[in-house]
């Protein structure tokens, strides 16, 4: 029964990995960047959805769309004055820079607010006990879950059954066949930027309300699980973000069912070198052969 519980819990931080992965996965699958920030960004977006609930004294989900509103801003803000003018540059540079940017916002918090962690009110969402079957399972890990899939459902949506989201699948496969379609590449990534840095900050939010704890540094070890999360699934594919996160929430509650909670990070850096030396493309990347 307690593995049981403990997957019940997997599968809920596993959903919080899955909407910062969404992130990864999109910025990638258009511009070719992996964007380090993005997991400082998820640290914005808890503190917005923190100073949301206890200064305006806005409820959940109020806090919850004012944080994704902001962070889909912040986003933009990144991307037009940190990458877009490194658009023809190496990869190198614009992976550095992004590094840089992750550090900035890091430092910037904490030289504007302080380095002092904060809490999360414990009556943000309702704490009532749910028994299924002989488990004991918290209503906030049921709605945290419910959230999350709607949320990356909309994506879906979003991605296939919208204009921006057609644009930005021929960006995706043909950047320049998509300028000469008419298609605005530079507004195409920048609403790219603004979708995946909402999720981030919805995740922020979710992440505050279940482990009430948050600090400027929080986003260094979610945003590199959900780095690994991205890569699991198959980097630049929406629906492996959504299964890797998933599937490694599920994998850490496993290791801390069965009593290793101290590998629990540990175990997360074991799979991505396991995946990068058997299926590098991940589980729904194909293999890409490149001329050199």
């Amino acid at each position: 029964m307690e593995i049981i519980q403990q997957l019940i819990n997997g599968i809920s931080l596993g959903s919080i990995y899955a909407l910062i992965a969404l992130g990864y996965t999109m910025v990638y699958g258009i511009v070719k960047l992996i964007n380090f920030a993005h997991g400082d960004v998820f640290m914005v977006g808890a503190f917005i959805g923190f100073y949301s609930i206890t200064i305006l004294e806005l409820g959940f989900f109020p806090a919850l769309l004012i944080s994704m509103a902001v962070c889909a801003i912040f986003g933009v803000l990144i991307e037009r004055i940190a990458y877009k003018p490194l658009r023809n540059a190496t990869r190198i540079a614009a992976l550095i820079t992004a590094i840089g940017v992750s550090f900035f916002i890091e430092y910037g918090t904490i030289y504007i607010r302080g380095a002092q962690p904060e809490a999360y009110p414990s009556n943000v969402l309702p704490s009532e006990t749910i028994n299924i079957f002989g488990l004991s399972i918290g209503s906030q890990s049921l709605l945290i879950l419910a959230v999350s899939l709607i949320l990356m459902m909309l994506l879906q949506i979003i991605v296939h059954k919208t204009k921006i989201g057609k644009a930005m699948r021929a960006v995706s496969y043909d950047t320049e066949a998509a300028k000469l379609m008419g298609i605005n590449v530079d507004n195409t990534i920048s609403a790219t930027f603004a979708i995946g840095s909402a999720l981030a900050g919805a995740a922020g939010v979710i992440f505050g309300t279940y482990y009430t704890k948050i600090e400027p540094l929080m986003g260094i070890i979610p945003g590199l699980k959900a780095f690994v999360a991205a890569v699991l699934g198959g980097i630049g594919i929406i629906p492996g973000a959504m299964v890797g996160g998933l599937l490694l929430g599920v994998i850490e509650g496993l290791v801390s069912g069965f009593g290793f909670s101290l590998w629990r990070d540990g175990v997360v850096f074991i799979v991505l070198i396991l995946i990068l030396i058997f299926k590098p493309s991940g589980l729904f990347g194909k293999n890409v052969k490149e001329k050199v």
